[in-house]
């Protein structure tokens, strides 16, 4: 299915996928069914040498075996997808949903699909994806995926926000708060640490 990166074009092709509610519903502005969008994506991947994976995996049986992998459709879908909800997601709902990813993945690959448990993270996975709407242009070039551009009206980007310098949104010293709550367990950790490390020094020399 997948060219080898040597006999992938010379050239990049660029590709834009068109999201709503976290779901691929456009290709290069057209709208497309899910099968489709699949083996078109498999064919653009493939010539471009995207999505070949050699791996090692663990079996559920408790073995490890090896597998090699062509999904170049899968693989541009999930880039675009997460390039997408970097833009849209804040950051405790990404990492919770990153989290929870794992535990999912395992119960798909176990035959747990129809679980209570896999209902429930559905749930939350879906409301995840209320703003994941926007649209992502990609640069396939011989088994790379680059983000090209990235636009969603439910972007949490704000230029005027992402500053490190002097500016009028928030005062930098701030910070300050932080570094000493963010600090303080460590220091009394170091305070014990230090305090028991004496006392043994003291017990040697008696």
């Amino acid at each position: 299915m997948s060219k080898t990166l040597e006999d992938a074009p010379n050239e990049a092709t660029y590709i834009t996928l068109g999201f709503e509610n976290g779901i691929p519903t456009f290709l290069n502005g057209e709208k497309i069914g899910g099968v489709k969008l699949i083996e078109t994506l498999n064919k653009i991947g493939g010539e471009n040498a995207i999505g070949i994976i050699d791996l090692v995996e663990n079996r559920l049986v408790g073995m490890k075996s090896r597998g090699v992998y062509e999904t170049p459709g899968g693989t541009i879908l999930y880039y675009a997808h997460k390039a997408l909800e970097s833009l849209c997601l804040d950051r405790e709902t990404m990492h919770y949903k990153e989290v929870i990813s794992l535990k999912f993945a395992d119960i798909v690959y176990n035959g747990q699909w129809y679980t209570p448990l896999r209902e429930a993270l559905s749930s939350f996975v879906s409301k995840t994806q209320e703003n994941v709407t926007g649209e992502v242009k990609l640069k396939l070039y011989k088994g790379n995926i680059v983000t090209a551009k990235i636009s969603s009206p439910y972007s949490l980007y704000n230029e005027e926000f992402a500053t490190f310098g002097e500016d009028n949104v928030y005062d930098q010293n701030d910070a300050e708060g932080f570094i000493n709550l963010f600090g303080l367990p460590i220091t009394i950790h170091s305070k014990l640490k230090n305090s028991i490390k004496k006392e043994s020094l003291k017990k040697d020399v008696i």
